[in-house]
Protein backbone atom coordinates (compact mmCIF):
# COMPACT_ATOMS: atom_id res chain seq x y z
CA UNK A 1 0.00 0.00 0.00
CA UNK A 2 1.10 3.38 -0.93
CA UNK A 3 0.26 7.13 0.93
CA UNK A 4 0.28 8.69 -2.69
CA UNK A 5 0.79 7.49 -6.34
CA UNK A 6 1.36 9.62 -8.89
CA UNK A 7 0.56 9.00 -12.44
CA UNK A 8 2.76 10.74 -14.84
CA UNK A 9 6.51 11.33 -14.75
CA UNK A 10 7.07 14.66 -16.93
CA UNK A 11 8.29 17.76 -14.80
CA UNK A 12 5.09 18.62 -13.24
CA UNK A 13 4.99 14.85 -11.56
CA UNK A 14 8.66 14.95 -10.45
CA UNK A 15 8.43 18.33 -9.14
CA UNK A 16 5.57 17.09 -7.11
CA UNK A 17 7.61 13.47 -5.90
CA UNK A 18 10.21 15.31 -4.72
CA UNK A 19 8.46 18.08 -2.43
CA UNK A 20 6.60 14.54 -1.31
CA UNK A 21 9.78 13.05 -0.50
CA UNK A 22 10.08 16.09 2.08
CA UNK A 23 7.35 14.08 3.68
CA UNK A 24 7.00 10.62 5.69
CA UNK A 25 4.90 9.06 3.18
CA UNK A 26 5.71 6.69 0.84
CA UNK A 27 5.21 7.64 -2.59
CA UNK A 28 5.65 6.33 -6.24
CA UNK A 29 5.32 7.48 -9.69
CA UNK A 30 4.30 5.37 -12.31
CA UNK A 31 5.23 6.30 -15.78
CA UNK A 32 3.61 4.73 -19.00
CA UNK A 33 7.15 5.24 -21.29
CA UNK A 34 10.50 3.70 -20.65
CA UNK A 35 11.59 7.17 -19.14
CA UNK A 36 10.62 10.05 -17.27
CA UNK A 37 10.21 13.07 -19.22
CA UNK A 38 9.35 11.74 -22.65
CA UNK A 39 6.20 13.87 -23.00
CA UNK A 40 5.88 17.66 -23.45
CA UNK A 41 8.37 17.93 -20.89
CA UNK A 42 11.25 16.75 -23.89
CA UNK A 43 9.68 18.87 -26.35
CA UNK A 44 9.30 22.67 -25.14
CA UNK A 45 10.98 25.61 -25.45
CA UNK A 46 12.76 25.93 -22.18
CA UNK A 47 11.68 28.83 -21.09
CA UNK A 48 11.61 30.11 -17.80
CA UNK A 49 9.19 32.88 -18.17
CA UNK A 50 9.25 35.80 -16.03
CA UNK A 51 5.33 36.50 -15.75
CA UNK A 52 3.83 38.86 -17.86
CA UNK A 53 1.63 37.51 -19.13
CA UNK A 54 -0.91 35.40 -17.06
CA UNK A 55 -3.94 37.11 -16.14
CA UNK A 56 -3.65 38.52 -12.57
CA UNK A 57 -5.26 36.24 -9.95
CA UNK A 58 -4.69 32.79 -11.72
CA UNK A 59 -2.72 29.93 -10.64
CA UNK A 60 -0.91 30.48 -14.17
CA UNK A 61 0.31 34.06 -12.62
CA UNK A 62 0.86 32.86 -9.25
CA UNK A 63 2.90 29.89 -10.00
CA UNK A 64 4.73 31.42 -12.61
CA UNK A 65 6.32 34.22 -10.44
CA UNK A 66 7.38 32.17 -7.46
CA UNK A 67 8.39 29.11 -9.99
CA UNK A 68 10.74 31.40 -11.60
CA UNK A 69 11.87 32.67 -8.35
CA UNK A 70 12.50 29.82 -7.49
CA UNK A 71 14.35 28.49 -10.10
CA UNK A 72 18.22 29.48 -9.66
CA UNK A 73 18.50 28.28 -6.18
CA UNK A 74 16.88 25.10 -7.62
CA UNK A 75 19.77 25.06 -9.99
CA UNK A 76 22.40 25.27 -7.79
CA UNK A 77 21.05 22.69 -5.15
CA UNK A 78 20.53 20.47 -7.54
CA UNK A 79 23.00 20.46 -10.66
CA UNK A 80 21.11 21.93 -13.56
CA UNK A 81 21.83 24.31 -16.36
CA UNK A 82 19.91 28.03 -15.78
CA UNK A 83 20.93 30.89 -17.41
CA UNK A 84 19.16 34.25 -16.73
CA UNK A 85 19.75 35.60 -20.23
CA UNK A 86 16.36 38.35 -19.85
CA UNK A 87 12.87 37.97 -22.38
CA UNK A 88 12.02 40.40 -24.94
CA UNK A 89 8.29 40.94 -26.54
CA UNK A 90 8.72 42.73 -29.49
CA UNK A 91 6.24 45.25 -31.11
CA UNK A 92 6.33 45.57 -35.08
CA UNK A 93 3.59 49.02 -35.45
CA UNK A 94 2.87 52.10 -33.02
CA UNK A 95 -0.35 50.43 -32.78
CA UNK A 96 0.07 47.41 -31.24
CA UNK A 97 2.11 49.74 -28.51
CA UNK A 98 -0.93 49.51 -26.29
CA UNK A 99 -0.82 45.96 -25.96
CA UNK A 100 2.61 46.30 -24.55
CA UNK A 101 1.87 48.76 -22.49
CA UNK A 102 -1.48 46.27 -21.01
CA UNK A 103 1.30 43.31 -20.38
CA UNK A 104 3.54 46.26 -18.60
CA UNK A 105 0.73 46.91 -16.50
CA UNK A 106 -0.57 43.01 -16.20
CA UNK A 107 2.93 42.12 -15.23
CA UNK A 108 3.40 44.85 -12.16
CA UNK A 109 0.47 43.55 -11.01
CA UNK A 110 1.77 39.96 -11.18
CA UNK A 111 4.84 41.27 -8.90
CA UNK A 112 7.08 41.05 -11.67
CA UNK A 113 10.39 43.04 -10.86
CA UNK A 114 12.62 45.01 -14.04
CA UNK A 115 9.70 45.19 -16.46
CA UNK A 116 10.06 48.54 -19.00
CA UNK A 117 9.53 49.13 -22.44
CA UNK A 118 12.26 49.85 -24.60
CA UNK A 119 12.21 51.81 -27.62
CA UNK A 120 13.73 51.03 -31.25
CA UNK A 121 17.49 52.38 -30.44
CA UNK A 122 17.45 50.56 -27.03
CA UNK A 123 16.42 47.18 -28.69
CA UNK A 124 18.69 46.99 -31.69
CA UNK A 125 21.54 47.64 -28.89
CA UNK A 126 20.50 45.29 -26.93
CA UNK A 127 19.74 42.96 -29.98
CA UNK A 128 22.29 43.94 -33.46
CA UNK A 129 20.02 41.06 -35.28
CA UNK A 130 16.65 42.26 -34.61
CA UNK A 131 14.78 43.03 -37.54
CA UNK A 132 14.10 46.81 -38.17
CA UNK A 133 10.59 46.63 -38.32
CA UNK A 134 10.04 46.57 -34.23
CA UNK A 135 9.28 49.76 -32.96
CA UNK A 136 9.12 48.81 -29.37
CA UNK A 137 9.99 45.82 -26.57
CA UNK A 138 8.69 44.80 -23.09
CA UNK A 139 12.01 44.14 -21.39
CA UNK A 140 12.02 41.40 -18.67
CA UNK A 141 15.25 41.01 -17.03
CA UNK A 142 14.15 38.35 -14.69
CA UNK A 143 13.38 35.89 -17.86
CA UNK A 144 15.86 32.84 -17.94
CA UNK A 145 16.57 29.46 -19.54
CA UNK A 146 16.77 26.20 -18.59
CA UNK A 147 17.46 22.68 -19.64
CA UNK A 148 14.05 20.82 -19.54
CA UNK A 149 15.33 17.18 -20.11
CA UNK A 150 17.99 18.17 -17.12
CA UNK A 151 15.40 20.04 -14.84
CA UNK A 152 13.42 16.82 -14.92
CA UNK A 153 15.72 14.32 -14.54
CA UNK A 154 17.32 15.99 -11.34
CA UNK A 155 13.87 16.64 -9.45
CA UNK A 156 13.69 12.89 -10.42
CA UNK A 157 16.86 11.44 -8.89
CA UNK A 158 16.50 13.40 -5.96
CA UNK A 159 13.15 12.14 -5.19
CA UNK A 160 14.68 9.04 -5.77
CA UNK A 161 17.08 9.57 -3.05
CA UNK A 162 15.13 10.65 -1.02
CA UNK A 163 12.85 6.96 -1.08
CA UNK A 164 10.42 7.91 -3.88
CA UNK A 165 9.65 4.71 -6.00
CA UNK A 166 9.63 5.30 -9.77
CA UNK A 167 8.02 2.47 -12.48
CA UNK A 168 8.20 2.71 -15.78
CA UNK A 169 6.43 1.39 -18.48
CA UNK A 170 3.54 1.25 -16.33
CA UNK A 171 0.42 2.77 -18.46
CA UNK A 172 -2.93 3.00 -16.54
CA UNK A 173 -5.83 1.48 -17.51
CA UNK A 174 -8.12 1.50 -14.59
CA UNK A 175 -8.95 2.72 -11.34
CA UNK A 176 -11.33 1.25 -8.89
CA UNK A 177 -12.14 3.15 -5.27
CA UNK A 178 -13.49 1.12 -2.44
CA UNK A 179 -13.56 2.64 1.11
CA UNK A 180 -9.67 3.25 2.47
CA UNK A 181 -7.97 3.58 -0.80
CA UNK A 182 -7.81 3.35 -4.58
CA UNK A 183 -6.73 0.17 -6.43
CA UNK A 184 -4.38 1.32 -9.79
CA UNK A 185 -4.35 -1.46 -12.66
CA UNK A 186 -1.34 -1.39 -15.04
CA UNK A 187 -1.81 -2.70 -18.76
CA UNK A 188 1.23 -5.48 -18.12
CA UNK A 189 -1.13 -6.51 -15.67
CA UNK A 190 0.47 -5.03 -12.49
CA UNK A 191 -1.57 -3.36 -9.30
CA UNK A 192 -0.88 -0.81 -7.04
CA UNK A 193 -2.95 0.30 -3.92
CA UNK A 194 -2.61 3.72 -2.56
CA UNK A 195 -4.53 6.41 -0.43
CA UNK A 196 -4.11 9.47 -2.58
CA UNK A 197 -3.40 9.46 -6.38
CA UNK A 198 -2.27 12.81 -7.91
CA UNK A 199 -3.27 12.76 -11.49
CA UNK A 200 -0.38 14.69 -13.89
CA UNK A 201 -0.64 12.61 -17.15
CA UNK A 202 -0.07 15.54 -19.32
CA UNK A 203 -2.46 15.51 -22.44
CA UNK A 204 -3.78 11.92 -20.87
CA UNK A 205 -5.39 13.50 -17.70
CA UNK A 206 -8.80 13.96 -18.75
CA UNK A 207 -8.06 10.00 -19.59
CA UNK A 208 -7.12 9.25 -16.12
CA UNK A 209 -9.82 11.83 -14.34
CA UNK A 210 -12.36 10.11 -16.08
CA UNK A 211 -11.69 6.17 -14.52
CA UNK A 212 -11.97 8.19 -11.35
CA UNK A 213 -14.43 11.08 -11.16
CA UNK A 214 -17.40 11.95 -13.43
CA UNK A 215 -16.93 15.75 -13.24
CA UNK A 216 -16.41 16.62 -17.20
CA UNK A 217 -12.66 17.47 -18.37
CA UNK A 218 -11.27 17.78 -21.63
CA UNK A 219 -7.76 18.12 -22.54
CA UNK A 220 -6.71 19.09 -25.69
CA UNK A 221 -3.42 18.56 -27.49
CA UNK A 222 -1.83 21.76 -28.60
CA UNK A 223 0.89 21.23 -31.64
CA UNK A 224 4.00 23.20 -31.18
CA UNK A 225 6.69 22.74 -34.02
CA UNK A 226 10.22 23.57 -33.56
CA UNK A 227 13.63 24.55 -35.56
CA UNK A 228 17.28 23.91 -33.61
CA UNK A 229 19.77 25.76 -35.06
CA UNK A 230 23.93 24.53 -34.65
CA UNK A 231 26.04 26.23 -32.63
CA UNK A 232 27.50 27.95 -34.49
CA UNK A 233 24.98 30.50 -34.43
CA UNK A 234 24.23 30.02 -30.75
CA UNK A 235 25.02 33.90 -30.00
CA UNK A 236 22.75 35.64 -32.79
CA UNK A 237 20.46 36.64 -30.42
CA UNK A 238 21.11 36.34 -26.79
CA UNK A 239 17.85 37.19 -24.79
CA UNK A 240 14.33 35.33 -25.75
CA UNK A 241 12.57 37.30 -28.61
CA UNK A 242 8.87 36.88 -28.28
CA UNK A 243 6.29 38.49 -30.46
CA UNK A 244 3.21 39.36 -29.53
CA UNK A 245 1.19 36.36 -27.39
CA UNK A 246 -2.46 35.65 -28.58
CA UNK A 247 -4.76 33.33 -28.18
CA UNK A 248 -3.07 30.56 -28.69
CA UNK A 249 -0.07 31.13 -27.08
CA UNK A 250 3.20 33.14 -26.98
CA UNK A 251 3.79 33.00 -30.57
CA UNK A 252 7.23 32.27 -32.22
CA UNK A 253 10.04 33.22 -30.37
CA UNK A 254 13.92 33.05 -30.95
CA UNK A 255 16.00 32.13 -28.08
CA UNK A 256 19.47 30.78 -26.99
CA UNK A 257 19.74 27.52 -25.53
CA UNK A 258 21.52 26.63 -22.46
CA UNK A 259 23.47 24.65 -24.17
CA UNK A 260 24.12 27.48 -26.83
CA UNK A 261 22.06 26.61 -29.75
CA UNK A 262 19.26 28.64 -31.19
CA UNK A 263 15.86 27.78 -31.40
CA UNK A 264 12.77 28.95 -33.15
CA UNK A 265 9.29 28.10 -32.56
CA UNK A 266 6.73 26.73 -31.64
CA UNK A 267 3.63 27.06 -33.97
CA UNK A 268 0.41 26.38 -32.02
CA UNK A 269 -2.47 23.89 -33.67
CA UNK A 270 -4.77 22.16 -31.81
CA UNK A 271 -4.97 18.27 -32.70
CA UNK A 272 -6.64 15.01 -32.20
CA UNK A 273 -4.04 12.88 -31.86
CA UNK A 274 -2.47 13.05 -27.96
CA UNK A 275 0.90 10.84 -29.73
CA UNK A 276 0.79 13.55 -32.88
CA UNK A 277 4.10 15.24 -32.56
CA UNK A 278 5.11 14.82 -36.47
CA UNK A 279 6.56 17.73 -37.75
CA UNK A 280 5.50 19.38 -40.92
CA UNK A 281 6.78 21.15 -43.68
CA UNK A 282 3.76 23.34 -43.53
CA UNK A 283 4.30 23.82 -39.77
CA UNK A 284 7.80 24.61 -40.18
CA UNK A 285 7.77 27.14 -42.95
CA UNK A 286 5.25 29.22 -40.44
CA UNK A 287 8.38 28.50 -37.62
CA UNK A 288 10.48 30.45 -40.34
CA UNK A 289 8.26 33.05 -41.65
CA UNK A 290 6.84 34.71 -38.02
CA UNK A 291 10.60 34.05 -37.18
CA UNK A 292 11.78 36.28 -39.83
CA UNK A 293 9.63 39.15 -38.40
CA UNK A 294 11.66 39.12 -35.12
CA UNK A 295 15.77 39.11 -37.05
CA UNK A 296 17.02 40.25 -40.30
CA UNK A 297 18.13 36.74 -41.39
CA UNK A 298 17.59 33.63 -40.88
CA UNK A 299 20.45 30.87 -40.35
CA UNK A 300 18.72 28.15 -42.63
CA UNK A 301 21.66 26.53 -42.94
CA UNK A 302 22.70 25.43 -39.79
CA UNK A 303 19.43 23.96 -39.06
CA UNK A 304 20.16 20.49 -37.24
CA UNK A 305 16.80 19.30 -36.50
CA UNK A 306 13.47 19.88 -36.35
CA UNK A 307 11.00 18.47 -33.35
CA UNK A 308 7.39 18.91 -32.29
CA UNK A 309 6.02 18.84 -28.73
CA UNK A 310 2.66 18.93 -27.09
CA UNK A 311 0.88 21.03 -25.07
CA UNK A 312 -1.93 20.24 -22.59
CA UNK A 313 -4.85 22.51 -23.17
CA UNK A 314 -8.04 22.23 -20.67
CA UNK A 315 -9.68 24.94 -22.05
CA UNK A 316 -10.57 26.76 -19.29
CA UNK A 317 -7.98 29.42 -19.57
CA UNK A 318 -6.12 27.90 -16.59
CA UNK A 319 -4.54 25.46 -14.65
CA UNK A 320 -6.45 22.81 -13.21
CA UNK A 321 -5.24 21.84 -10.13
CA UNK A 322 -8.07 20.28 -7.75
CA UNK A 323 -9.43 17.58 -5.62
CA UNK A 324 -11.84 16.14 -7.51
CA UNK A 325 -15.19 16.75 -5.78
CA UNK A 326 -16.75 13.33 -6.04
CA UNK A 327 -13.70 11.46 -5.61
CA UNK A 328 -11.72 12.51 -2.29
CA UNK A 329 -8.15 12.10 -2.59
CA UNK A 330 -7.62 12.32 -6.28
CA UNK A 331 -5.84 15.30 -7.51
CA UNK A 332 -5.88 16.61 -10.84
CA UNK A 333 -2.81 17.98 -12.12
CA UNK A 334 -3.93 19.23 -15.58
CA UNK A 335 -3.91 21.45 -18.37
CA UNK A 336 -0.74 22.69 -17.46
CA UNK A 337 0.42 24.12 -20.87
CA UNK A 338 2.76 27.46 -21.45
CA UNK A 339 3.82 28.57 -18.31
CA UNK A 340 4.03 24.98 -17.09
CA UNK A 341 7.97 24.63 -17.09
CA UNK A 342 8.27 27.61 -15.28
CA UNK A 343 5.38 27.28 -12.88
CA UNK A 344 6.66 23.50 -12.19
CA UNK A 345 8.53 23.61 -8.83
CA UNK A 346 5.55 25.74 -7.41
CA UNK A 347 3.09 23.53 -8.19
CA UNK A 348 5.10 21.03 -6.86
CA UNK A 349 5.01 22.88 -3.38
CA UNK A 350 1.06 23.48 -3.79
CA UNK A 351 0.29 20.18 -4.40
CA UNK A 352 2.02 18.63 -1.71
CA UNK A 353 -0.10 20.77 0.42
CA UNK A 354 -3.36 19.57 -1.21
CA UNK A 355 -1.93 15.94 -0.40
CA UNK A 356 -0.78 17.03 3.29
CA UNK A 357 -4.74 18.23 4.30
CA UNK A 358 -5.85 15.01 2.79
CA UNK A 359 -3.23 12.83 4.28
CA UNK A 360 -1.59 14.92 7.25
CA UNK A 361 2.36 13.15 8.03
CA UNK A 362 5.45 14.79 9.84
CA UNK A 363 8.27 15.75 8.01
CA UNK A 364 11.21 13.61 6.69
CA UNK A 365 13.95 13.69 8.88
CA UNK A 366 16.56 12.54 6.76
CA UNK A 367 15.90 14.15 3.66
CA UNK A 368 18.36 15.38 1.38
CA UNK A 369 18.11 18.43 -0.71
CA UNK A 370 21.34 18.33 -2.88
CA UNK A 371 21.56 16.32 -6.30
CA UNK A 372 24.79 16.49 -8.56
CA UNK A 373 24.46 16.21 -11.81
CA UNK A 374 26.58 14.29 -14.48
CA UNK A 375 30.37 15.92 -14.89
CA UNK A 376 32.35 16.50 -17.87
CA UNK A 377 34.92 13.81 -17.36
CA UNK A 378 38.33 13.34 -19.49
CA UNK A 379 39.01 10.16 -21.30
CA UNK A 380 37.55 8.24 -24.87
CA UNK A 381 35.42 10.85 -27.16
CA UNK A 382 32.08 9.24 -27.83
CA UNK A 383 30.08 12.08 -29.00
CA UNK A 384 32.57 14.54 -30.92
CA UNK A 385 30.18 17.34 -31.63
CA UNK A 386 29.54 17.62 -28.09
CA UNK A 387 32.33 16.40 -26.84
CA UNK A 388 30.83 13.41 -24.55
CA UNK A 389 33.46 11.15 -23.21
CA UNK A 390 32.63 7.15 -22.45
CA UNK A 391 32.59 7.53 -18.93
CA UNK A 392 29.88 10.20 -18.80
CA UNK A 393 27.73 7.62 -21.23
CA UNK A 394 28.30 4.79 -18.72
CA UNK A 395 26.86 7.08 -15.95
CA UNK A 396 24.31 8.63 -17.83
CA UNK A 397 23.13 4.43 -18.48
CA UNK A 398 24.01 3.41 -14.73
CA UNK A 399 21.85 6.57 -13.62
CA UNK A 400 18.52 5.83 -15.87
CA UNK A 401 18.80 1.91 -15.01
CA UNK A 402 18.65 2.79 -11.46
CA UNK A 403 16.30 4.94 -11.24
CA UNK A 404 13.35 2.57 -11.48
CA UNK A 405 12.13 0.23 -9.32
CA UNK A 406 11.84 -1.76 -12.65
CA UNK A 407 15.29 -1.34 -14.61
CA UNK A 408 15.27 -2.58 -17.98
CA UNK A 409 17.18 -1.49 -21.34
CA UNK A 410 17.88 2.19 -21.45
CA UNK A 411 17.33 4.10 -25.00
CA UNK A 412 19.38 6.41 -26.66
CA UNK A 413 17.21 9.09 -26.51
CA UNK A 414 17.42 8.31 -22.63
CA UNK A 415 21.10 8.85 -22.74
CA UNK A 416 20.92 11.90 -25.48
CA UNK A 417 18.54 13.70 -22.90
CA UNK A 418 21.23 13.53 -19.70
CA UNK A 419 24.42 13.72 -21.64
CA UNK A 420 23.85 14.29 -25.36
CA UNK A 421 25.36 12.34 -27.26
CA UNK A 422 23.26 12.33 -30.55
CA UNK A 423 22.24 16.38 -29.73
CA UNK A 424 24.98 18.23 -32.35
CA UNK A 425 25.77 19.03 -35.76
CA UNK A 426 25.86 15.19 -36.54
CA UNK A 427 22.38 14.69 -34.74
CA UNK A 428 23.86 11.05 -33.33
CA UNK A 429 25.95 9.91 -37.05
CA UNK A 430 28.58 9.18 -35.47
CA UNK A 431 27.86 8.59 -32.06
CA UNK A 432 25.25 6.33 -32.23
CA UNK A 433 26.62 2.75 -32.85
CA UNK A 434 29.27 3.50 -30.21
CA UNK A 435 26.41 4.34 -27.40
CA UNK A 436 24.42 1.04 -28.68
CA UNK A 437 27.56 -0.81 -27.93
CA UNK A 438 27.78 0.91 -24.39
CA UNK A 439 24.45 0.30 -23.47
CA UNK A 440 24.25 -3.27 -24.51
CA UNK A 441 27.53 -4.39 -22.83
CA UNK A 442 26.53 -2.26 -19.50
CA UNK A 443 23.05 -3.94 -19.46
CA UNK A 444 24.26 -7.25 -20.74
CA UNK A 445 22.25 -7.03 -23.45
CA UNK A 446 22.04 -7.53 -26.89
CA UNK A 447 22.81 -5.15 -29.16
CA UNK A 448 19.26 -5.56 -31.24
CA UNK A 449 17.35 -5.30 -28.07
CA UNK A 450 18.84 -1.27 -27.79
CA UNK A 451 15.64 0.83 -28.34
CA UNK A 452 15.58 4.72 -29.64
CA UNK A 453 12.81 5.46 -27.05
CA UNK A 454 11.46 2.31 -25.66
CA UNK A 455 9.40 -0.80 -26.84
CA UNK A 456 8.63 -1.28 -30.38
CA UNK A 457 12.00 1.30 -31.41
CA UNK A 458 14.75 -1.39 -32.17
CA UNK A 459 17.24 0.72 -33.75
CA UNK A 460 19.01 -2.70 -35.37
CA UNK A 461 17.38 -6.21 -36.22
CA UNK A 462 20.89 -7.68 -37.23
CA UNK A 463 24.39 -7.77 -38.42
CA UNK A 464 25.96 -8.34 -41.69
Amino acid sequence: MHDVIIIGGGVIGCCIARELAKKQLKTAVLEKKSDIGEGASKANSGIVHAGFDATAGTLKARFNLSGSEMMPGLSEELDFDYRNNGAMVLCFNEEDKGKLEELLERGLKNGVTGLEILSQDAVREKEPAINENVKYALYAPTGAIVCPFNLTVAMAENAAANGVEFFREKEVIKIEKNNTCYLILTGDGDSFETKVIVNAAGVFADDIHLMASAIPLTVTPRKGEYLLFDKTVGEMVRHTLFQMPTAYGKGVLITPTVHDNLLMGPTAEDIDDKAGINTTADGLDIVLKKAGDSIKEIPRREIITSFAGLRANSGQGDFVIAEASDSPGFIDVAGIDSPGLSSAPAIGIYVAELVENILPSADNPEFVSKRTGIKSRAGEVICRCETITRAEIIEAIRRTNNLFKNPGTVSLDSVKRRVRPGMGRCQAGFCAPRVIELIAAELKIDKTAVTKAGPGSNVLEGFL
